[in-house]
């Protein structure tokens, strides 16, 4: 859905050290199967990412979501299968959003990238609440050169989207991300920045649709200095000579 995320967590790692790969057997994390009661699907998938995940070090995701997922849920997904449910549970350990990963487990003290102008940052329900993600991305920021952040009211506050939340009730969604628009106008920001791409998906769409200016881009793509391409929820330019 935005691969310019996927490639800056990569540069990020890379340029933190790291051997980076991409195992071909991945696949989704399985929540939207696991958030609509199908747990037997949900099993299936979970089995296929923690046969592709297994063998490495780390796991590391651009999304509090689908870490939280993998760290919080596989194991109760698997909670009458020993066998599977320890091998979930020494996965989890293992895995981590990417913002998280390099404060917390690389030290990441300093970065080489500049980024003019104000920003304010959502904190979403996963990254927050399963995975305690909050100052580690404040932390990062405060290391880009020429970056202003200014925090909104109610960062914390969920911004409506939720997965299948914003599809099952969709007037609470809608009020929520009415809220958070409004807070994130209000930060007098220039550009919003997040951790998970469905939050962000889902307050650009909102912002588009108020006529605001907002920008809105993954926290990723700020920290790695990969701002050149179209904000969420702009779209791309095509070259007409082509």
């Amino acid at each position: 859905m935005r691969p310019n995320v996927g490639f800056a967590s990569v540069k990020l790692l890379e340029d933190a050290g790291c051997r980076v790969e991409v195992p071909e057997l991945q696949t989704c994390c399985g929540q939207p199967a696991y958030n609509s009661g199908d747990f037997t699907d949900a099993q299936h998938i979970a089995r296929q990412v923690i046969a592709a995940f297994e063998p490495y070090d780390y796991l590391v995701a651009p999304s509090g979501s689908c870490v939280g997922m993998i760290r919080e849920h596989y194991p109760r997904l698997f909670a009458t299968d020993v066998e599977w449910r320890n091998r979930a549970a020494r996965l989890g350990e293992r895995s981590y959003e990417i913002v998280s990963f390099l404060h917390d487990v690389l030290g990441i003290d300093a970065l080489d990238v500049a980024h003019k102008g104000s920003v304010t940052y959502h904190d979403s329900c996963s990254g927050l609440r399963e995975l305690d993600i909050h100052h580690q991305p404040r932390a990062l920021l405060g290391k880009v050169s020429g970056l202003e952040l200014r925090e909104m009211a109610d960062s914390n506050v969920c911004c409506g989207f939720g997965g299948t939340f914003c599809v099952k009730y969709p007037k609470i969604s809608e009020h929520l991300v009415s809220n958070k628009v409004a807070n994130v106008v209000d930060s007098g920001a220039e550009t919003l920045l997040g951790g998970d791409l469905g939050c962000l998906l889902n307050i650009a769409g909102r912002i588009k649709r108020e006529g605001f200016a907002t920008k809105v881009y993954h926290v990723a793509e700020v920290l790695a200095g990969m701002t050149d391409v179209p904000a969420i929820g702009d779209a791309a330019t095509r070259d007409a000579s082509k």
